[in-house]
Parts: C-alpha cells; sequence; structure tokens
C-alpha cells in the first residue's frame, strides 16, 4: 500500500529536508505537488482540499518560517497531518464488557468478510489471549458456513454451526447462549454481503444488529476500490453505528486512496488493515507508521513488532550462544536465517517498512521479486549435510551438480557462497566482541559489493 504515492512524495520531501531556507513561492511549489500526488493516489477530493489547507497554513505559520531547519520542519507538518486525517493514533478493539463480546462484521460481497473474521479471530487468540467463537449468518452465499468452518479450524477457533434455512437473528442468539455456557470470550459474527447496498440488506443487517446488541461493529471493504471504499463506509455509517473499518487486500492496492480518506469522510476509524489470503495477514493499523511509510521514513516500529513476533527465539538464542562461543557459522546457520526471513514476507515484505527504499533506483527496486530468498534455500537445500557444514568441499564439480539439483546456474550458486562468506565474516566479528566491525561487514553485505544474490 501507498507505493505510488511514496514515489510522488519521497522526491519532494527530500528536497525540502535539505533546504535552509524556504520562501512562500517554495513552500507553495511543493504543496501544490503533494496536492497532485493524493489525487494521483485516487485519495477523496474533500479530504485532499482539507489536508493541503492544513498544511499550508502550518507551512507558511512561524513555525517554519524560525526554524533553523525549515526543510525538516515542513516534513514533519506534513507527516503529522497525513497522521491526523488517517486518525493519529491506532484504535483498539473495546473488549471491556462481560463476556461474550459480539463483533459484529458488515460489508458488500467479495470484500473479504469471512477471510477477515478468520484473521481477527487468530489475532485476538494469539495476541489477546482470548477465546474466540465464530458463526456464520450468511444464509445466503453458497457455501459460506462451510468456509467459516474450514477457516476456524485452521485459525484454532470455535466453530458454532448454522444452516441456510434458519434466520440470521435466531443463529446469532443461540451462538451467544452457546459461548456464554463454554465461556467465549469473544463471539465474531460474519454477515451476508450484496453486490450492491440495497434496502433489503440494510433492513436485515439494522435488524441483526438490534437482536445482537454488539460491542463492536467493523465494517469490512475492499482497498482497491479507492475512495469508493470510503462512500459506502459512509452509507453503511449511517445505517449502522459502525466502529471501526477494516481494510482489506491492502498488498494490491499500490495507492492507498482509501486510507486516506475513510477516517475524513466516515468519521470512523480504521482499526485493521489485511494482507493477502494467510490466516496472520491482519495487522492493527498505525496512522502514524503509515504516514511514515507514505514519506519514505520507513516503519521501524513494526519491523521491529514483527521480528518479535515471527522469528524463533529458541533458534535465535542457540545460534547467538554459538557465535558467542567462536563456533563456526555455516550453511545449516545460513538456511535457518533465510527461513526466518521468508516467514516475515521475504526481502519485499521487509523492503517497504526500511527508511529510504523510496530513492532507490527503480532497477535495484525490480530486482527484488520475492523469490530471491526461496531460490537461495534451493540451492542450500541441494547441498550435502557435509558440504552445508563445510562449504569449503563445494568445489567446481560440486556447484554444477548443486545447480542442477536446485533447478539454478552455477553463478547463482556462486553468489550463495559469496553471501554465505560475507555472514559468516560478519558472524566471526560479532562472536570476537567487534560490534563495530560487524555494522562494516553488514554495510558491505548489503552494498555494492555484496549485492542481491539473484537478479
Amino acid at each position: 500500500m501507498f507505493e505510488s504515492l511514496t514515489q510522488r512524495l519521497s522526491g519532494t520531501v527530500e528536497r525540502l529536508r535539505g533546504r535552509g531556507r524556504l520562501t512562500e513561492s517554495n513552500i507553495s511549489e511543493a504543496v501544490r505537488e503533494v496536492r497532485i500526488a493524493l489525487l494521483e493516489a485516487d485519495v477523496a477530493l474533500p479530504v485532499v482540499q482539507a489536508l493541503i489547507q492544513r498544511i499550508k497554513v502550518r507551512a507558511l505559520g512561524q513555525e517554519v518560517m524560525r526554524s533553523l531547519s525549515p526543510g525538516q520542519v515542513l516534513v514533519k507538518i506534513v507527516r503529522d497531518e497525513l497522521a491526523l486525517v488517517m486518525g493519529s493514533q491506532a484504535a483498539e478493539l473495546n473488549l471491556n464488557v462481560p463476556a461474550p463480546a459480539v463483533i459484529l462484521m458488515a460489508g458488500l460481497q467479495g470484500a473479504g468478510k469471512t477471510t477477515t473474521v478468520a484473521k481477527l479471530a487468530k489475532h485476538l487468540k494469539d495476541k489477546r489471549k482470548k477465546k474466540v467463537m465464530v458463526v456464520s449468518a450468511d444464509v445466503y452465499r453458497p457455501a459460506a458456513i462451510e468456509q467459516l468452518q474450514t477457516l476456524a479450524g485452521q485459525v484454532g477457533a470455535v466453530f458454532f454451526p448454522s444452516q441456510a434455512s434458519q434466520k440470521p437473528e435466531a443463529i446469532v442468539r443461540a451462538a451467544i447462549d452457546e459461548a456464554r455456557k463454554t465461556f467465549a470470550d469473544v463471539l465474531i459474527v460474519d454477515t451476508a454481503g450484496r453486490t450492491s447496498i440495497d434496502d433489503a440488506m440494510m433492513a436485515e443487517i439494522k435488524a441483526l444488529h438490534a437482536a445482537v446488541n454488539p460491542v463492536e461493529t467493523l465494517f469490512v471493504v475492499d482497498s482497491m476500490t479507492g475512495q469508493d471504499a470510503a462512500v459506502t463506509a459512509k452509507h453503511f455509517g449511517e445505517a449502522l453505528p459502525l466502529t471501526g473499518v477494516v481494510l482489506t487486500k491492502t498488498d494490491g492496492d499500490a495507492r492507498g486512496g482509501a486510507a486516506l480518506s475513510v477516517r475524513y469522510i466516515t468519521g470512523k476509524p480504521i482499526k485493521f488493515v489485511g494482507v493477502g489470503e494467510k490466516p496472520d495477514g491482519l495487522d492493527v493499523f498505525h496512522p502514524d507508521r503509515a504516514a511514515g511509510r507514505i514519506l519514505d521514513m520507513g516503519d521501524v516500529l513494526s519491523l521491529v513488532e514483527q521480528v518479535e513476533a515471527q522469528v524463533d527465539q529458541d533458534k535465535a538464542k542457540k545460534l547467538a550462544e554459538k557465535v558467542a562461543k567462536g563456533k563456526k557459522f555455516d550453511l545449516n546457520d545460513m538456511r535457518d536465517q533465510l527461513e526466518q526471513m521468508q516467514n516475515m514476507g521475504g526481502l519485499s515484505g521487509l523492503m517497504d517498512k526500511l527508511p529510504g527504499v523510496g530513492q532507490l533506483p527503480e532497477h535495484v527496486k525490480q530486482q527484488v521479486t520475492g523469490k530471491e530468498v526461496p531460490r537461495m534455500i534451493a540451492v542450500i537445500n541441494s547441498m550435502t549435510k557435509k558440504e552445508r557444514r563445510n562449504p569449503d568441499l563445494l568445489n567446481g564439480s560440486r556447484r554444477a551438480r548443486v545447480a542442477r539439483g536446485s533447478g539454478q546456474t552455477p553463478a547463482d550458486v556462486n553468489k550463495v557462497l559469496k553471501q554465505y562468506q560475507q555472514m559468516e565474516k560478519m558472524m566471526g566479528k560479532l562472536g570476537r566482541g567487534g560490534m563495530k566491525g560487524m555494522m562494516r561487514g553488514l554495510s558491505g553485505m548489503m552494498g555494492g559489493r555484496g549485492g542481491l544474490p539473484f537478479r
């Protein structure tokens, strides 16, 4: 999300950041560029107008003109205003009610409601340690109930069965009774969608809402519909007391117009963003971090949280102990590190959280396709156990065999081994306590000398 907006804004921001002196003329020019970038990102026009007006008023104020580094202050203003229009801070789910806390999911057909129910169940189970029950009140879409049952099994949520012949209100009332009996903390209700907003749909979901009185009513919307997502959310918000929005399919949305429009138009916070189809592909939405990513400042906090959540702590501890004892870092260790990187989304999944990526040349960014890490793992897997423990054994004929076994070229095998040598040197310096040397080694490995392993 936000890739196209970041590309347009990062150059403008970089020019501003270095300015020792700003004038009304070049501030107006920069604000005009920001306005064009927002419109191209499919941000709703009222949002663009309000945002630009606020930026212009603050930019021409005393805090910029009297600052020792006015360019940096102006960048901060743009970042603050982007965050403000998206809601400033992350909005938590309110589960501080007698159990079960009922969460009602609403939205159009095809927005990803059922998948989001399962993702939210996993999030609440893993992050907030809740016992979660899910139920489908979608009695129209064929196989909707069976789909939720399958997904519930995958994420470890309790599934409450329902039938297409039942009334939605009766289904949910029965589910609430069962949730109370089985001491479930949260009940998530999947509802029926339509291809467009109609009176029958609104009447049904209003009646369902009145019958179950949920503590949270979340509107699930496809972010790829751009500013239309905000308009649809507004229509639902007029019919239902929404407490928040979930944006889905954000990995396919390069513009980010929905994220920048929804809060302003609906007055409701974006609580989560969905990425991909995997059960763990649901993230809490942090407007301040998203604003940093838009301006190519990266999102190091989210990266740290991702590492803490997804890195195998036992493996990391064992590697640290091995390095500290001065033992050799081998290709088995490298494969473990690569597999953990792949679990976090590979190089492409990590890149958008790093500062300055928007300034990289386009041909460099295009090299990161998401296939690099799996190919490197395939190369290492094609080696024998003995070769992985002793990479010096890999002579020309062995490298040719590994290349054939992994479906790569001998040159690709050589690149993996070169990457390994750089990592091994870095680990050696870390083991000897040379933190400065390790940082130099890391810089060299990621820079021009090492380069990307597969192009």
